[in-house]
């Protein structure tokens, strides 16, 4: 590693550091004060009545911890101009600016996925929250997974429904090289529960996607049509389990 790596390496850890730190102190900060609010209340002094409504309050005091890490995490990222760039394509071992930007942007991500998505995917939180750190999605999503990443090149059009554990996102790692690229589901595309969708796939109008399939990188899908199998293939709907090999 060379001084100049090396410097950019620390760059990276210490801002990234101050950044989450300042992002996760400052969402506390809202959720303490309502939760200590809730103790100056005043009930009756009745065994176990105190303790069992303030322990009730947490629920509510950690979804506003989680409405303002949602929002402040998107925030930070903007400000800071931590983003996938598109259509990348950058060595590991030289680590570049641009690749350090990514993987702040990644470890932002996974910071809310962590402390939040567990709780609210497929929730409109969680659509939000990708919407506001730079994935343009449509009315009437529903996401039901984790493992959406790079948010800033997905395009997702009306209707879109992502099932569980489908692992989508900008970028793939090639022989030591970092690759980014947009993916693009239009309107009313249905991606199965643990499928894997690469870069730069485009998927046209109701297009649906069959559970447990992969579509390779770069792959054009034709709308109204049903995809799936390893890699995933068309489905010729006119006969059960035919696969059109065209």
């Amino acid at each position: 590693m060379t001084p100049a790596q090396a410097g950019r390496v620390i760059w990276t850890v210490v801002s990234i550091f101050i950044v989450e730190s300042l992002v996760f102190g400052l969402s506390v900060l809202p959720a303490f004060y309502f939760w200590t609010w809730t103790l100056t209340w005043a009930i009756p002094d009745f065994p176990l009545l105190r303790p069992a409504i303030v322990a009730t309050t947490l629920v509510p005091a950690y979804l506003v911890f989680s409405v303002a890490l949602v929002a402040l995490s998107a925030l930070s990222t903007r400000v800071c101009g931590w983003r996938t760039a598109p259509n990348g394509m950058w060595k590991l071992r030289d680590l570049e600016w641009p690749l350090l930007d990514w993987s702040r942007y990644m470890i932002s991500t996974h910071v809310v996925r962590v402390l939040v998505g567990t709780f609210f995917r497929a929730s409109p939180l969680w659509t939000w929250y990708l919407r506001w750190n730079g994935a343009r999605i449509g009315r009437g999503v529903h996401i039901n997974s984790l493992s959406i990443s790079d948010h800033n090149m997905l395009e997702f059009g009306d209707g879109v429904v992502i099932g569980e554990n489908v692992h989508l996102s900008g970028h793939t790692v090639e022989g030591g090289l970092v690759k980014t690229g947009p993916v693009r589901l239009s309107r009313f595309v249905t991606v199965g529960l643990g499928s894997m969708v690469g870069i730069n796939v485009e998927a046209g109008e109701k297009c649906q996607i069959g559970a447990l399939s992969v579509v390779l990188k770069g792959s054009k899908l034709d709308g109204n049509a049903i995809y799936a199998g390893v890699p995933a293939r068309k489905i010729d709907r006119s006969t059960p389990a035919a696969v059109v090999t065209e």
